[in-house]
């Protein structure tokens, strides 16, 4: 069995980097070291040390060595409720990615599930997350489907 444990705010920089590694493979190339990585350590650090927690990132630690061999991110959104979720607690899955040399070993799948728990333990009925064509399988097989809603962005000054 794959342990895996509840990311603490010491775990923030190593979150950045799978971060950093994950946009990468999405990217097709590295991906640039800039403000954004200072961004996302503050942003770790205060919300893994929440007293009542709205994220949480499940992590495998590299076997055998330092750092982290894969993550899960997520976090809980409160929305206005509806028939499907009355409550609108929802959760959004971001940053699931498995260091290149620690692939093929369901580390990934662990990190899921453990946070997939962690949704449920908050009365979390429903999940989003956006998925690669690498990732999509392991989603599916979790029991994530498509759903039928365009996903759209706006970015400020894009007009």
């Amino acid at each position: 069995m794959i342990e895996t444990r509840r990311a603490v705010a010491g775990d923030a920089a190593e979150l950045v980097r799978l971060r950093a590694v994950m946009l990468g493979a999405m990217a097709g190339q590295p991906v640039e070291p800039g403000p954004w990585q200072q961004e996302a350590l503050a942003m770790l650090r205060a919300r893994l040390a929440e007293p009542v927690p709205t994220m949480a990132a499940y992590v495998v630690d590299v076997p055998d060595g330092v750092g982290l061999a894969a993550c899960a991110v997520g976090t809980v959104d409160l929305r206005l409720g509806g028939p499907a979720n009355p409550s609108g607690r929802t959760g959004y899955v971001y940053n699931v990615v498995t260091d290149p040399a620690c692939r093929r070993r369901g580390f990934s799948r662990a990190c899921m599930s453990a946070l997939l728990d962690w949704f449920a333990e908050r009365g979390v009925s429903t999940v989003d997350l956006r998925a690669t064509a690498d990732g999509e399988p392991l989603y599916r097989e979790l029991g994530f489907a498509p759903v039928s809603h365009t996903s759209l962005r706006w970015v400020a000054g894009r007009r």
